[in-house]
């Protein structure tokens, strides 16, 4: 049976993908940090990683996100800020924050779970906070090399703050290649609306 590595996602609009663009570029210029910035053009902002699954299966999950989806009307969420993962001390992971109607991702994050649930996928442990990666600090990072890009992290200004609409939610698969990931959509679920499926 054939798997395939799939997440479930909300696509940014071109606007935003430059913006992380031109923020990494900021925090690039100059700095020779061993970090792994992520492709600001493939980044999506995910609501939940499937691993791998069975490519039968692929529709009774857009069916479990449309019934996630039923009730929630399309709604518009907010980038800007920049944060770190645990802290600015030990910095891990560099991430861009979410914010607007986030009770409504929140949601339909939420239903997304429990639809899921039935189809036995284990729901996230940990609570679900909306962001954007930009970068991974890489293991072999010193404690005082974190520390000096939390002290370029504090004071960098993500000064736009750029709209994200949220009218669909997609089922993204995910291939692994040397050059990266590559990601292709499976199928979008619109919200508010019946299913409607479409492969690309």
């Amino acid at each position: 049976m054939e798997q395939v590595r799939c997440f479930i996602a909300v696509e940014l609009p071109e606007e935003v993908k430059a913006g992380l663009s031109q923020l990494q570029a900021q925090l690039k210029s100059g700095n020779q940090f061993p970090v792994k910035w992520v492709n600001p053009y493939s980044t999506h902002l995910t609501l939940k990683f499937l691993g791998n699954v069975n490519a039968d299966m692929t529709s009774q999950i857009t069916e479990a996100v449309a019934e996630a989806a039923k009730g929630v009307s399309p709604f518009n969420l907010e980038i800007k800020e920049l944060g770190v993962f645990p802290n600015l001390r030990r910095v891990q992971v560099i991430w861009v924050g979410v914010s607007g109607e986030v009770d409504k991702l929140l949601q339909l994050q939420k239903g997304i779970e429990s639809s899921l649930a039935r189809l036995n996928f284990a729901p996230e442990s940990r609570a679900f906070t909306p962001h954007l990666t930009l970068a991974r600090v890489r293991d072999q990072a010193s404690p005082d090399e974190r520390q000096r890009l939390g002290e370029l992290i504090a004071s960098t200004k993500f000064e736009k703050a750029y709209t994200l609409p949220v009218e669909a939610i997609r089922l993204m698969r995910s291939q692994l290649t040397r050059e990266g990931a590559i990601y292709s959509q499976i199928s979008s679920v619109e919200l508010g609306k019946p299913l409607s499926k479409n492969a690309g």
